[in-house]
């Protein structure tokens, strides 16, 4: 049953933020730091939450949130692999914040302990009254669960209050002096600044505390962003106020050596003052023992956890009232551990990291929503995006400020949660959904700007556009090699299965489901060619079609790359048929005849040129250049042939030379071979000699007469293996 309002959703935050640290540290803080010192830690530490503030609120209004709080707003966002390893983060950070409340509440009997030291000289460990109070407050959340928490709530809040009541109201005889004006130039140590920051910070944690309740709420989407905002922006204005009254009320001497310096300034300063950091942190600890488990709950929900079993009973709600008690009790055995093995310090610094965290994670999450323009994304609450960017740099900015161990040893257990996450929920989404939308309009923008900007250019650097459209894709892989080989560094490439048939429904689920198993087919790190389905009756209209759109990469085509299988030429009709309509639009020609004489990269890749066909010449030699560029290549070399007639062998050798200098092709001087033409002597025959072990053959192609006798010129290659002939429409400018 929803039940709770916005008042629930305030309380539990201000007094997660109105916590121990308040009692505790800021006296040590205004001693060491002076009153703008620590002012400058406070706006430090809001310039990060309030941001933050803001995001939760605005993606709590974006859809309405469930059981989770914090971590269903993540996961829904960032995928349930992203978000259950920061879920996983955020649920320790508060359950091991229940210890620390807890830890700190025991301060409040600093008076006990001193009595026992002092006067019977017996020394009393700190957990004589932690460890009881925590079973304490654990049977009561799993008897009474969150309608008994919220009811404690109102009771501690109020206790709270009046004790910072009390202190405000109080008056001693240093702040009569002192007329209630801040000492002149109150700032020092600021070499001590992130030491005192570190100690401090965990007073503005727990802003997004109530959110954890948002399973609980009537409407969260209302409650969250007003109890939210409110708790944060009166954390702040609260904080300010102690400290200007901490540095006006009380010399230096005292703040550093007494760490309830709030007591001697409060009306009945020696009770309250203990009664308020008694209230607070075990007003804290109750918001922390609230949201915790239904944290771990939600994570149950979504299967984050390995074992179906242990996912099940974590999940599972008391039949009375949906209360997460198998959560409880988890949490309350880890809130256990820490309260007898810490301290507050060591503690405040894990919190710190796995907050931080969160924090960063939601300020990232609202950035990219504003940039990605996502239709379903239309929150009734808007931040604004160079908050939420000043709230994620800042969090990461102070994790290592804090503690750079820490920060390290946080980000490498949260890349080993997300690997083994990842691992057994392969179906899920994962990083590479993160920044979808956001690179999306990243990219239109710039293809966008890019188009206005050519067009004002009157040269423009050649790239290779390619585009290849096959219906062999599952017979014969050596077309998209040849892309992939494309694209690696240099260029761009769209690989088209052709499926035959006319558009329909059965075509089109056929088309889906090609697409799938091309895409599992090609899943591999150094694959970075584009692969759709293209639905056509004819070879003729697919090209037709695919020739005019442009690439993926928002870049004309220029390129097209046709393939037939040496030994089974059975498509090669088709593709001379239609080299007349690619040369229509000015387009380079790649032909590859696939032979299925293996690959062996180290035999290097034999360009074979024409010095009659300057076109075809320079883009076989930019492609050669090219394709070497790819992984698969690094260990072979480029080898260039041309032949001359008798007497222009020195003419010849020197313009190739020429090429390759300025150029900077990597091509050394005996990889250039140049051959003088004899009588009886044929192209083909010396390709066949010299080129019978190249991993790749590439040579000029002229598509005048192909159509009417191309056996002639395709034909006759059959000492070698793959073959790729290119044409060119212009000629290559290589600078």
């Amino acid at each position: 049953m929803k039940r709770f309002g916005t008042i629930p959703v305030f309380l539990t935050a201000i007094s997660t933020i109105l916590g121990a640290i308040l009692f505790l540290r800021f006296g040590f803080a205004v001693g060491t730091l002076g009153f703008w010192g620590t002012l400058l830690i406070i706006i430090v530490g809001h310039s990060l939450t309030i941001p933050t503030a803001f995001a939760l609120s605005e993606l709590a209004t974006n859809k309405r949130v469930e059981g989770g709080g914090e971590y269903f707003v993540i996961s829904r966002s960032f995928g349930l692999n992203i978000g259950a390893t920061i879920g996983i983060a955020l649920y320790l950070s508060q359950a091991i914040s229940v210890a620390f409340y807890v830890i700190a509440f025991t301060e409040a009997f600093e008076f006990v302990f001193n009595y026992f030291s002092q006067s019977l000289n017996i020394i009393i460990p700190r957990q004589v009254i932690s460890i009881p109070v925590m079973l304490i407050l654990g049977f009561v959340i799993l008897r009474k669960g969150a309608n008994m928490g919220v009811k404690m709530l109102y009771i501690v809040v109020g206790i709270l209050f009046i004790s910072l009541l009390c202190f405000f109201l109080g008056k001693t005889e240093f702040g009569a002096a002192s007329g209630g004006n801040i000492p002149t130039g109150d700032i020092r140590n600021l070499k001590d600044f992130f030491m005192v920051f570190a100690i401090v910070f965990p007073a503005f944690t727990g802003m997004t505390a109530g959110v954890g309740l948002s399973g609980d709420l009537k409407n969260p989407a209302k409650s969250i962003p007003r109890g939210t905002i409110m708790a944060t922006i009166s954390g702040f204005l609260i904080y300010i106020a102690i400290i200007y009254k901490l540095s006006t009320s009380v010399n230096v001497e005292d703040m550093l050596s007494n760490q309830l310096i709030m007591g001697k300034i409060a009306i009945l300063g020696i009770i309250i003052i203990p009664l308020g950091l008694a209230a607070s942190t075990i007003s804290s600890a109750i918001g922390s023992v609230m949201v915790a488990p239904r944290t771990l709950q939600a994570l149950a929900h979504d299967s984050s956890f390995p074992s179906v079993k242990m996912n099940k009973w974590l999940a599972a709600g008391r039949k009375t009232d949906n209360e997460p008690a198998n959560a409880t009790l988890i949490t309350v055995i880890i809130a256990l551990v820490f309260v007898a093995l810490g301290s507050v310090n060591a503690v405040a610094e894990i919190i710190s990291m796995f907050f931080l965290v969160t924090y960063g994670s939601l300020c990232l999450i609202s950035f990219l929503n504003h940039f990605g323009s996502s239709p379903s994304y239309r929150p009734s609450f808007r931040s604004k995006w160079y908050l939420s960017l000043t709230g994620f740099l800042i969090a990461l900015w102070v994790m290592f400020k804090i503690n750079a161990p820490y920060a390290l040893v946080a980000l490498v257990l949260m890349t080993l949660i997300y690997s083994y996450i990842k691992m057994y929920h392969r179906e899920r989404d994962g990083l590479e959904s993160l920044f979808a939308n956001a690179l999306f309009q990243v990219n239109r923008n710039i293809q966008v700007y890019l188009q206005r900007s050519e067009n004002k250019k009157k040269a423009k650097e050649w790239r290779p556009s390619a585009i290849c459209i096959s219906k062999h894709s599952f017979v014969r892989a050596r077309a998209f090699q040849l892309l992939n080989w494309i694209s690696y560094r240099y260029g761009f490439g769209t690989y088209l299965h052709r499926i035959d048939g006319y558009y329909s429904r059965a075509t089109s689920q056929q088309a889906a489901e090609e697409l799938s198993r091309l895409i599992e087919l090609y899943d591999t790190t150094n694959n970075h060619v584009y692969v759709d389905t293209l639905i056509s009756p004819s070879y003729t209209s697919a090209l037709a079609q695919a020739i005019q759109v442009p690439g993926i990469s928002g870049m004309e085509n220029n390129m097209v790359i046709f393939e037939y299988d040496k030994e089974n030429p059975e498509n090669l009709g088709e593709i001379i048929e239609n080299m007349g309509l690619i040369k229509a639009g000015n387009f380079d020609i790649c032909l590859l005849a696939t032979s299925r004489k293996e690959i062996n990269f180290k035999n290097g890749i034999h360009v074979w040129i024409n010095n009659e066909e300057p076109e075809n010449s320079s883009l076989q030699i930019l492609m050669s250049f090219i394709i070497s560029g790819h992984p698969d290549w690094r260990k072979s070399n480029i080898k260039v042939f041309e032949t001359c007639q008798p007497g222009q062998y020195e003419e010849i050798r020197m313009k190739l030379m020429e090429l390759v200098k300025t150029g900077r092709l990597p091509i050394t001087e005996k990889n250039i071979e140049i051959i003088t033409e004899e009588p009886d002597m044929t192209l083909k025959g010396l390709i066949n000699q010299k080129s019978s072990s190249a991993a790749l053959v590439m040579t000029g192609l002229s598509v005048k007469g192909l159509k009417h006798n191309w056996e002639a010129v395709l034909n006759g290659y059959d000492e070698t293996g793959t073959i790729l002939f290119v044409n060119s429409h212009n000629r290559k400018e290589i600078v």
